[in-house]
C-alpha cells in the first residue's frame, strides 16, 4: 500500500521524503521490522518507541511515524511527523487492513466487571441464532468454531484489524469484543467503527494505571463520546455512573436496569445454583446462569441484541440454552456434597456480587469458604478492601496467592491482612502456596458448604518472578474432588 493512502485521515504536521513509498507491513514493535516496514514510535507505559527508531530501521524499516523526529535522519527513509502516534497507529492499521471494522457490524463491550460474560454471551447467541460471529475476549479469541489465544484484553491496533480481516474474510457478520480502559487510553480502538457499545458498571479497579477513579471513569467514557450516530450506546441505568456514559456521546441512547426505569428491564423471580427463572419485558425464561450481576449480563445481551435487530422470541430461546464464559461462577460439586464455585472475581465489587449470590442461594447450616489471592505489580489499594469484603460475606477465608508476578507473595497477603477486621482474624489462615490453599478449604469444609476460589477464574497459569507456571484451579479442585470419592 502506498504511504499516502495508509495516512488518510491523519493529521500529519510534516514530513520528510516520499509519499508515494510503498509500504509492505506496519510494526509498533522495531523487533518486528523488515525491508518495506512502516514503524510507528508509540509512547507507551513502560517503553518510548522513540527509543528504537535506529533499531527499526538497521532492521529495514523505510517509514518512520513518530511524535518527534530523530536527531539523524537519513535519506533513504520517509519521517512523518504527527501529533498522537498512538491514534496514527490505529487509523493506519485500519487503513492497511481496508477497515474490515466498517463492513462487519462490530459491538464493544466495556465495564469493570461482566466484560468478558457479555461478550461471550453474545458470541455465543448469535452463534445460536445462526450468524457466523467473531469474538475479542480475555479468555480467547474466536472466528466461529476456530479459536485464537487471548494475550490481550484488547489486542494492539495491527493485531487486531488483522483479527477483524480475517473474519471478515471467513464471512462472520458480527464481532462481540471487550474493550478495556487501557485499550482506549492506548489508543488501540482508534479509526474502529462500532455498531454499538455497551456499559456493564465501574468500580474500583486499574487505579495503578489510570492514577485517580475520575480517570478511569473518564477512560469508558471516552468510548461513548468517540462512537458515531449510526451506532447505539447501551448502559446500566442501575449503576451511578451508568447515565455519565451517554453524556456527549452521538450515539442512540439506551439503557436497561432491574430497579430504575429502563427501556429494557428485567427481574429475578427464582434463583438456585444451576440457574435463575428471569422476567425480561415481561417474558418469563429459565437460564442457567446464576446471580444479580448476571440477571444484568443477560439483560445488556438481551438488550443488545433486540438493538441489532433480532426477533423478539428467538433471542428468548436462545438465551434459555446458552452458558457463560469460563471461570466466571463455573460450580462444581465432589461426591460428599462440598460445592465448589470457580470465578474470576479480582475487584472488590467482583468478590462482594459473587459472595452475596452464593449467600443468597445457600441452604441454612452451609458455611462459606472463600479462597482469596491479589495480583502482584496491580492496583495495590483494592487488596485490603478485597480481603474485608471476603471476611464480611465468609465463615472462613484463605489468603493466598494470585499472579504475584515480581513481588513477593508474603508482600501481598500482608496487605490484605490489614483488611481483616479483628473479630474475623480466627477464622482467617495465610498460606502462601496457593494449591495448598485449595486443598486447606476443601479439608476445612463440611458436607453441603460452599468453597469459593477466586481471581484466576479461566487462567491456566500462575506468574511468578515472570515465569508462568501452569496452574489451572478448576484442575486442582478436580484432583482433591477424585482423591476423596
Amino acid at each position: 500500500m502506498l504511504l499516502k493512502d495508509l495516512l488518510h485521515g491523519i493529521p500529519v504536521q510534516e514530513y520528510q521524503g516520499e509519499l508515494e513509498t510503498t509500504v509492505s507491513s506496519l510494526c509498533l514493535d522495531s523487533r518486528k521490522a523488515e525491508v518495506g516496514s512502516a514503524f510507528v514510535a508509540v509512547r507507551g507505559h513502560q517503553t518510548d518507541g522513540h527509543l528504537f527508531i535506529a533499531k527499526a530501521i538497521s532492521q529495514g524499516a523505510t517509514v518512520v511515524v513518530a511524535e518527534e523526529l530523530p536527531q539523524e535522519i537519513q535519506a533513504a527513509v520517509t519521517y512523518v511527523l504527527v501529533p498522537d502516534s498512538a491514534y496514527a497507529l490505529g487509523v493506519m492499521a485500519g487503513n492497511f487492513y481496508g477497515n474490515p471494522s466498517k463492513k462487519l457490524k462490530l459491538v464493544g463491550v466495556t465495564g469493570t466487571n461482566g466484560k468478558t460474560t457479555v461478550a461471550t454471551l453474545l458470541f455465543n447467541l448469535f452463534g445460536k441464532l445462526g450468524y457466523h460471529v467473531g469474538l475479542l475476549s480475555t479468555v480467547q479469541n474466536q472466528i466461529g468454531e476456530r479459536i485464537i489465544p487471548s494475550t490481550h484484553t484488547t489486542p494492539d491496533p495491527i493485531s487486531l484489524n488483522a483479527l477483524l480481516k480475517e473474519m471478515l474474510e471467513d464471512g462472520c457478520d458480527f464481532c462481540f469484543m471487550e474493550v478495556s480502559s487501557h485499550a482506549v487510553v492506548q489508543q488501540r480502538i482508534a479509526g474502529l467503527r462500532f455498531a454499538g457499545g455497551i456499559f456493564t458498571n465501574i468500580t474500583h479497579d486499574h487505579l495503578d494505571f489510570h492514577g485517580t477513579f475520575a480517570n478511569y471513569i473518564k477512560a469508558k467514557k471516552k468510548f461513548f463520546d468517540d462512537l458515531d450516530r449510526f451506532a447505539f450506546a447501551l448502559t446500566n441505568v442501575d449503576d451511578k455512573n451508568g447515565q455519565v456514559m451517554l453524556q456527549n456521546t452521538f450515539a442512540h441512547r439506551k439503557t436497561y436496569g432491574l430497579q430504575q426505569m429502563a427501556d429494557f428491564k428485567a427481574k429475578i423471580l427464582e434463583s438456585h445454583f444451576d440457574g435463575m427463572l428471569l422476567q425480561i419485558d415481561q417474558h418469563e425464561l429459565w437460564v442457567k446462569l446464576v446471580g444479580h450481576f448476571n440477571a444484568y449480563n443477560l439483560l445488556a445481551v438481551y438488550a443488545a441484541a433486540i438493538l441489532l435487530e433480532q426477533e423478539t422470541m428467538h433471542v428468548l430461546t436462545a438465551l434459555s440454552e446458552i452458558t457463560g464464559a469460563e471461570g466466571r461462577f463455573e460450580t462444581m460439586k465432589a461426591k460428599n456434597g462440598v460445592v465448589a464455585i470457580v470465578d474470576y472475581a479480582h475487584t472488590p465489587d467482583a468478590v462482594e456480587n459473587v459472595l452475596e449470590t452464593i449467600n443468597g442461594l445457600r441452604q441454612e447450616g452451609q458455611q462459606v469458604l472463600t479462597v482469596l489471592g491479589c495480583g502482584g505489580d496491580r492496583d495495590r489499594t483494592k487488596r485490603p478492601e478485597m480481603a474485608e469484603v471476603a471476611c464480611r460475606l465468609s465463615d472462613k477465608v484463605i489468603l493466598t496467592s494470585d499472579n504475584p508476578r515480581s513481588e513477593e507473595p508474603g508482600d501481598i497477603i500482608k496487605e490484605m491482612e490489614a483488611g481483616v477486621p479483628a473479630e474475623k482474624k480466627k477464622n482467617v489462615f495465610s498460606i502462601t502456596d496457593r494449591r495448598e490453599a485449595i486443598r486447606a478449604a476443601f479439608h476445612l469444609a463440611q458436607a453441603g458448604d460452599v468453597i469459593l476460589v477466586a481471581g484466576k477464574g479461566h487462567e491456566k497459569y500462575q506468574e511468578i518472578k515472570g515465569v508462568k507456571n501452569h496452574f489451572d484451579d478448576k484442575e486442582e479442585l478436580i484432583k482433591i474432588f477424585n482423591e476423596h470419592n
